[in-house]
């Protein structure tokens, strides 16, 4: 707003006053209201927009009385909760009736402004007592729509007589009209502020749940994993210690995969390269450690895939240690590749290779038909072969 603007505003023109004096005053009207436009637009603070409304109504208006009277549902009555020009204790405290036996009132009730040009001989309605303590001879009421329905009042006073015209309530309709559109906007944005404010709550909630979930399946799977162990220890059967062996192997890996993907966060998909990296860390308190290498793309992959593709590495690497014997670094390779539009994984080892009668053996071991299982589960179809030496297992899934 230009430092002119603050000057003293163009006295009010009388009835039949020059069409010149009447033009320069309605300009200036035209130019408060564009003024207010813009401030509406780039603040986002109600009660500031309020007491500006009041201030350039004032100036509008060439007085030095203008409030706002918010409805009071609970109370029935007005609050007084911006204005410009009242002793000191009333904006924000004052309050007047909200029926049809005041200007305000009867503006709010009918949706129909009001214009009292002598408030001592106006028959219509009682001068209200807000008014009567600084002289008010004369009003104008427009109702305050927020959404489309009534929020109170604009209302401008004077203790000076004079009138008010038809002009001045185009003025003040247009203001009520711009006010009413900024905190309409307001409430929208303050609304949605909370909205999200309840979203972020909400998640952070579901966050917490989530990883307290986890963190029970994760002790239960190393309670069931622990089990295993002591029916193994006190088993006399070495086959059967073996197999329980294996299960409890199987469930600390199912364990350490759904622990491993809640820690990170990683809902959705995970970093493939990261995952077979840590997978594989993982065998670090065995000496498969100093036999094993691997590489893996930097891709994305669905989470749902991590605890069977994490199952199948474990059940493949264990079977390398178990029956190839490897001994120094290399001696078991994996490597994950993109192939199109799918992922190529390879398990290499350099043992004996596969038996002769590998094609009728290949069913019988439970490892074996866990292995063809979460094969199917990743969307693909395992492939053994003699790799000359050892052997290798291959299986191409969706990426």
């Amino acid at each position: 707003m230009s430092a002119d603007h603050y000057n003293a505003a163009p006295v009010p023109p009388e009835q039949g006053a020059a069409n010149a004096e009447e033009l320069a005053y309605r300009l200036r009207q035209q130019q408060l209201t564009a003024d207010f436009g813009l401030l509406a637009l780039k603040n986002h603070d109600a009660a500031l927009l309020l007491q500006e409304a009041t201030r350039l109504c004032a100036e509008g208006m060439s007085t030095l009385l203008c409030k706002v009277m918010a409805f009071q549902p609970q109370q029935g009555d007005f609050l007084m909760i911006a204005g410009v020009g009242w002793e000191p204790g009333y904006v924000g405290h004052a309050r007047a009736g909200a029926d049809l036996e005041s200007p305000a009132g009867f503006a709010f009730q009918t949706r129909r402004a009001v214009i009292s040009n002598h408030l001592q001989a106006e028959a219509r309605f009682p001068t209200p007592r807000i008014l009567a303590d600084h002289n008010v001879k004369r009003a104008i009421n427009v109702v305050l729509l927020v959404a489309d329905e009534p929020y109170g009042v604009l209302e401008v006073d004077s203790p000076l007589d004079g009138r008010f015209t038809d002009a001045d309530l185009a003025f003040m309709q247009g203001f009520a009209n711009l006010l009413g559109v900024a905190l309409e906007r307001q409430s929208y944005e303050d609304a949605l502020r909370a909205n999200e404010e309840q979203l972020r709550h909400a998640l952070e909630h579901q966050h917490v749940l989530m990883q307290e979930v986890s963190h029970r399946v994760k002790n239960s799977l190393a309670i069931v994993a622990g089990l295993l162990r002591v029916q193994s220890n006190n088993s006399p059967s070495a086959e059967l210690r073996q197999a329980l062996g294996d299960a409890e192997t199987r469930v600390l890996t199912i364990a350490q995969l759904h622990g491993r993907l809640w820690q990170t966060g990683e809902v959705r998909s995970l970093n493939l390269e990261d995952f077979l990296r840590e997978l594989c860390e993982k065998f670090s308190s065995s000496a498969s450690t100093k036999i094993l290498t691997y590489e893996a793309p930097p891709v994305m992959i669905p989470t749902d895939d991590a605890i069977p593709l994490g199952l199948l590495v474990n059940e493949l690497v264990t079977n390398a240690v178990k029956y190839a014997s490897p001994q120094k670094p290399g001696d078991v390779s994996i490597s994950i590749k993109p192939t199109g539009d799918r992922l190529r994984l390879e398990v290499r080892d350099h043992g004996p290779g596969l038996p002769e009668d590998w094609q009728q053996r290949k069913p019988a071991s439970l490892g074996m038909k866990l292995i063809s299982r979460l094969s199917r589960q990743l969307g693909g179809e395992p492939q053994w072969e003699n790799a000359l030496p050892g052997s290798l297992f291959t299986l191409e899934f969706s990426a």
